[in-house]
């Protein structure tokens, strides 16, 4: 009985419990870092670990071999974030491998036409190619500013991963 007790409390304490709070805009955020859950991160580094669960006991699940690319947390525990990358897949990274330069990964079948302006009609000044990660500067309406390669420009924000539907970066 007693053992059955102790495995029964061990899987309750095991998994990690989120108390979200509410933010006067009705975005939900939880209290381990007050930033607003879900939100869209980069990785910091060229080799990230991502686990099976919130700390370092936990089994390596597959490892991140791409710095500055976004994934979106979609939970916290204590110094770890839930994160989801761009296929749905969900694991736990620690948060110092994390940053909040926020970066896109264009999710279009072929080349996306950048922009160099934001203006209809506007000269193209680079191709990006099919997940092709940018550092995302600013999205208005709907085209997003971005930098890769090189290249700066306006690219439709539909064909790029890592940023909201109706979030204005300014």
């Amino acid at each position: 009985m007693h053992f059955l007790l102790l495995a029964v409390l061990f899987l309750i304490t095991s998994f990690p419990v989120a108390h979200a709070q509410t933010t006067a805009t009705g975005a939900s955020v939880f209290a381990a870092s007050g930033l607003p859950i879900p939100r869209f991160v980069s990785l910091r580094s060229d080799k990230v670990f991502v686990r099976t669960g919130p700390a370092l006991r936990y089994p390596i699940k597959w490892v991140f071999k791409k710095e500055g690319l976004p994934v979106e947390v979609i939970q916290e525990f204590d110094t770890w974030r839930k994160i989801r990358d761009i296929d749905g897949e969900e694991g736990w990274i620690h948060q110092s491998l994390l940053s909040g330069k926020r970066a896109v990964l264009v999710q279009a079948p072929e080349a996306v036409a950048l922009a160099r302006n934001p203006e209809a009609g506007a000269d193209k000044v680079a191709l990006l190619e099919p997940s092709v990660v940018a550092q995302l500067i600013r999205c208005e309406g709907t085209l997003c500013e971005v930098s890769a390669g090189g290249y700066k420009g306006w690219a439709p924000r539909n064909l790029l991963w890592g940023i909201y539907e109706g979030e204005e970066l300014q």
